[in-house]
């Protein structure tokens, strides 16, 4: 399972890396609303892996709610976003795979304990971030912006 979640989260990260290159090139394509809602959408993802990041270390993770007040610019976000694939991947290379079945206590954003596998924490995530993902892609397409491919196989048929 360990190499598994390593290929999910190197996906992850080339899939965020074609989301926001695109974004870069088309955004001022986009309405006003649109663009406020892509960038929130996605600085949304980047909050929850924040909130994971912490329980992964089982520290308090400060949040109280899922978005932050302020939107970001998609430079900001995209530095932050790459900066949260990074310690993931680096998390991934550094932790031994017999702590991914380790439950951990934690706090949900209101304040109710949680618990959850380290493994079931990042496959959600994986899940999260592709579906927030497919949502922005949604934007784009009804916006007439074709979005990237965004799945497993055509990342390892282009790594391959």
């Amino acid at each position: 399972m360990h190499t598994q979640l390593h290929t999910l989260f190197q996906a992850k990260a080339w899939a965020n890396r074609q989301l926001f290159a695109l974004l870069e090139q088309q955004l001022p394509a986009l309405s006003a609303d649109t663009r406020t809602a892509a960038i929130r959408m996605l600085n949304h993802v980047w909050l929850v892996e924040q909130i994971f990041q912490a329980n992964l270390q089982q520290l308090p993770h400060g949040f109280d709610a899922l978005n932050t007040p302020e939107t970001p610019t998609l430079a900001e976000l995209k530095a932050r976003q790459q900066a949260s694939d990074g310690w993931y991947l680096h998390y991934l290379d550094s932790v031994d795979a017999s702590h991914l079945t380790e439950a951990v206590d934690f706090r949900f954003v209101d304040g109710k304990p949680g618990r959850m596998q380290r493994c079931e924490m990042l496959l959600h995530l994986i899940t999260h971030g592709s579906y927030h993902r497919g949502m922005v892609g949604r934007m784009l397409a009804e916006a007439d912006i074709r979005p990237p491919k965004d799945s497993l196989t055509i990342f390892l048929h282009q790594t391959a």
